[in-house]
Order: structure tokens, then sequence, then C-alpha cells
């Protein structure tokens, strides 16, 4: 198995990532080790995964939300309703 997650770091930021270890992944930024960008955001709080079957998929999900900005990621978090309404030009929204 392998997951994608995102977590928000304490500047608020949203870091996005994917793993086969979700659980000693997220003690690995938790604590520092081999996580640069979340060292120095600390604390950090998971707030989204999705686990996947084959890596192909959970690669291309992980590529796709980095292509995303924060709204929509956070409309992801929120729920699929309002990825959904995002999704739509601004006048139709």
């Amino acid at each position: 198995m392998t997951w994608d997650y995102m977590h928000r770091c304490s500047d608020g930021t949203l870091y996005v990532g994917r793993t086969k270890n979700l659980e000693n992944r997220l003690h690995q930024h938790a604590s520092g080790h081999r996580a640069s960008h979340t060292a120095e955001r600390l604390p950090i709080q998971l707030v989204w995964f999705q686990e996947f079957s084959n890596v192909g998929d959970a690669w291309r999900r992980e590529r796709k939300l980095h292509g995303w900005g924060a709204q929509k990621r956070e409309a992801l978090i929120r729920g699929w309703g309002e990825i959904k309404r995002l999704a739509k030009p601004p006048s139709q929204r």
C-alpha cells in the first residue's frame, strides 16, 4: 500500500507527500528527521490522507496535488463537494 498525504505546518502551509509507511513518515516529519521543509515549520498536523493499492495511482495523485493551489487543496481537506464547486469557472459557482 502507498499513501498520499497532506499536513499543515505551523506557518499555515500545506505539505504534500507520498509514502509506503504513513505512521513512520509522519514521525520523521514531526521530529525533523529527513524532512527539511517541515523541520523549520514544526509542529505539523496531518489534515488529509488517501491509501492506494497501486503505486502509480498514488504517484499520479501526488503530482496532481502538487499542481493545485492552496484553495483547491483546502477544498479537498474539507470534502469533495467543495472541489467540484471550485472546478467550475468563477461565473458558474
